[in-house]
């Protein structure tokens, strides 16, 4: 497995630790980059958007990923160029590229492949298909694209494949709502949720339905739920899940 820390000669931010592979998707179709980023993040991945490749190349140098999803026709620098830039760099030598493109000519999947490409996939696509490609090349290059099946939270412990709360074996009651807040938060372990990303599944557009459930929850989670240990505020940006 790749370690989660960043190599000696990279500076700023490093990934937040946690249970999730960090995937970065690269597109410039809005719609489509955000319903990318939505179903990974429902298959329990962690996901990163940019919209070109220039956008794309500051994250890299920011953050370690753990795969890039990239499109090949994008305005600018093309895909491929940014699969070479990739390759390239030491930093980034080893991260995984999967091409998702319109461009499906045996000449252009070669080109890909050729560039230092793990994946070629061509649109339309089925993301069950997308998914299961990302989880073979993760196997391939060590990673565990699978979170963990549950988090310790002190005496509560939350089962993330059956949407249950524990503590000290007994059950406690959770809302729909509340049982899939509490899923993303927990996928997304250690690193903050933007606030209407997490209402982003509710009618609410001011996410205060987001705030009253996070209230609920602290009641379930901690010992003092005015000062949290383990649903944490993030002033400015959301929310964030720190377990045990």
């Amino acid at each position: 497995m790749r370690s989660s820390h960043r190599p000696s000669g990279r500076s700023g931010p490093v990934a937040a630790p946690g249970p999730s592979r960090h995937l970065l998707i690269v597109d410039d179709d809005d719609r489509i980059r955000e319903l990318l980023k939505e179903y990974l993040t429902r298959e329990g991945y962690r996901t990163t958007g940019a919209a070109h490749a220039e956008a794309a190349k500051r994250l890299l140098e920011l953050l370690e990923f753990d795969l890039v999803v990239l499109d090949v026709m994008m305005p600018g620098e093309s895909g491929f160029d940014l699969t070479s830039w990739v390759r390239a760099k030491a930093e980034t030598s080893r991260t995984p590229v999967l091409l998702l493109t319109a461009k499906g000519d045996p000449d252009d999947r070669i080109e890909g492949l050729s560039r230092g490409a793990d994946d070629y996939m061509s649109k339309p696509f089925d993301p069950r298909e997308l998914a299961l490609r990302i989880e073979a090349i993760l196997r391939r290059t060590g990673g565990k694209p699978l979170v963990a099946k549950e988090v310790r939270l002190g005496a509560a412990t939350f089962d993330l494949e059956r949407i249950e709360l524990t503590r000290d074996g007994a059950p406690l009651r959770l809302t729909e709502a509340e049982g899939q807040l509490l899923r993303t938060l927990a996928i997304n372990a250690h690193a903050p949720v933007e606030r209407m990303a997490l209402a982003s599944d509710t009618a609410d557009i001011t996410g205060r339905a987001v705030d009253v459930q996070v209230t609920r929850l602290r009641r379930k989670l901690e010992t003092d739920p005015k000062n949290p240990r383990y649903l944490q505020t993030v002033r400015g940006v959301g929310y964030m899940l720190a377990p045990d």
